[in-house]
């Protein structure tokens, strides 16, 4: 998978508007400041062009596929339209099924509760936990972490070749690292898995805001990714790809909306027809808003232009690595090496100090958001720091003081949003604090590092 290099053209290329870009925050050392959002890799902020279709929208709601009324058929059309708007942004083949879950994680769950008896699961040990950890009903093979695209496909293929032919199997890779950003070989990846009679699906969370994702095109059997990393509010995802595995499969979860026909038996019994349709495995009152979310922000990523919104993010990756570089003692978290292409998403550790107290350094003297920790990829951060897998280390801040070693690292990330000025401001604040130190002290807390209200630091 390539990244754009195509000529930037100014006057299509301004950040997006997002929500937030005007909220002001406090300093510790005095004043307020416009928030740097920089932890798109988290949850990005919401577009505000989504933020305006979900309030239009808002009088008219009303119940989906069940109601006879006006506003119950227009949310009806408004919700299957919005499946029909995320099939044609992630480029479905005429069978696949586009699925709505809560989430990337639950979409992951949904496809590991609807694998076949006896699959085998493959999965690299650099993946987000959302798609390390779903497979537990499933024989797992998880496969070293590889250091060239190269090698990423060399494992898999010795590993499927070591199979049982003849059972069903699965192959979970991410597309775009959500700790150091790196684009996986996603297409050949797809080819290795079809060749040995596997299928594959692609962990989208961090690729689809980022880069245009086509099914097709990448040959991929599923793809998964959630609404609050494209732009949209929380509270929704999505599952797209081939329907034969779904529909064999036990509803996700039982209810309403995934039953066509309920009976009781002369037993006392019942019998259930499920759909098979996507609504087997969307039971319940369906999330609108955020299905609507989610197709708004299909929508404005492509009409905004995608290519020129890659070229941007291209431009600003190389901007905070090229700033970085200039700062000996940060050390840039990488798989594949440094001319490996990426996305919006670099991770770092600072000589001489605590992960978390940089961060919080960050936050709280140039209100810049950051993400500190294990990044929810514990294999992965442990082997790019070097450590032993059982050092400790959690998601979230280290136990250690300001000053101690961490095992964690710092994150920043960006994208669609992202104004130039918070970049610079971002490795402005990096110089500043190597150079001259944090201008307050931090303390822990309930293991998060936190300033100590009334003690600036002796500079």
């Amino acid at each position: 998978m390539s990244v754009s290099t195509a000529a930037i053209d100014p006057s299509v290329c301004a950040p997006l508007p997002v929500l937030g870009q005007d909220v002001t925050v406090p300093l510790v050392t005095g004043g307020e400041v416009t928030y740097a959002a920089l932890d798109y890799a988290a949850s990005a902020p919401a577009l505000q062009r989504v933020w305006d279709d979900v309030a239009a929208y808002a009088p008219y709601y009303g119940s989906v596929h069940r109601g006879a009324g006006y506003l119950s058929q227009l949310s009806t059309d408004l919700f299957e339209n919005s499946r029909r708007t995320v099939a044609e942004f992630l480029g479905c083949r005429a069978e696949d099924q586009v699925v709505f879950t809560r989430s990337t994680t639950d979409s992951l769950n949904l496809l590991a509760a609807a694998i076949p008896a006896n699959c085998q699961v493959f999965v690299y040990e650099t993946e987000h936990h959302a798609s390390l950890l779903p497979w537990r009903d499933a024989q797992v093979t998880y496969l070293n972490a590889p250091r060239t695209p190269g090698q990423a496909v060399e494992t898999l293929e010795r590993a499927l070749a070591d199979r049982d032919p003849y059972g069903p199997a699965l192959v979970c890779v991410t597309g775009a690292s959500n700790v150091t950003g790196e684009l996986w070989p996603v297409k050949e990846l797809a080819a290795a898995a079809h060749a040995h009679g596997a299928r594959i699906v692609l962990d989208a969370a961090q690729l689809a805001p980022h880069h245009p994702v086509d099914i097709a095109e990448l040959d991929v059997d599923w793809v998964a990714f959630s609404g609050h990393k494209l732009y949209a509010p929380f509270g929704s995802g999505v599952l797209a790809g081939r329907a034969d595995w779904l529909q064999a499969a036990e509803p996700y979860l039982a209810g309403g909306g995934a039953s066509r026909k309920v009976a009781r038996r002369a037993d006392g019994g019942v019998d259930v027809d499920w759909h098979t349709t996507a609504a087997r495995h969307e039971a319940g009152s369906p999330n609108v808003i955020g299905v609507y979310s989610i197709a708004s922000a299909c929508k404005a990523l492509t009409e905004a232009g995608f290519d020129n919104l890659v070229a941007r993010e291209q431009e600003l990756v190389s901007r905070v690595r090229e700033g970085l570089a200039e700062v000996p003692e940060v050390q840039v978290l990488s798989l594949f090496g440094d001319d490996a292409p990426r996305v919006g998403v670099i991770s770092f550790v600072v000589r001489g100090w605590n992960s978390s107290h940089f961060a919080a350094a960050l936050s709280a003297e140039y209100g810049i958001g950051v993400r500190d920790g294990l990044f929810c990829a514990h294999p992965l951060v442990r082997t790019l720091l070097g450590s032993d897998p059982q050092d400790p280390g959690e998601c979230g801040a280290p136990e250690a003081e300001p000053g101690e070693r961490s095992l964690n690292a710092i994150r920043v990330s960006f994208g669609a949003g992202t104004p130039d000025e918070h970049i610079d401001r971002f490795l402005r604040a990096v110089t500043e604090l190597v150079r001259e130190g944090a201008q307050w002290k931090y303390r822990t807390e309930d293991g998060r590092c936190v300033p100590d209200r009334g003690e600036a630091a002796q500079i």
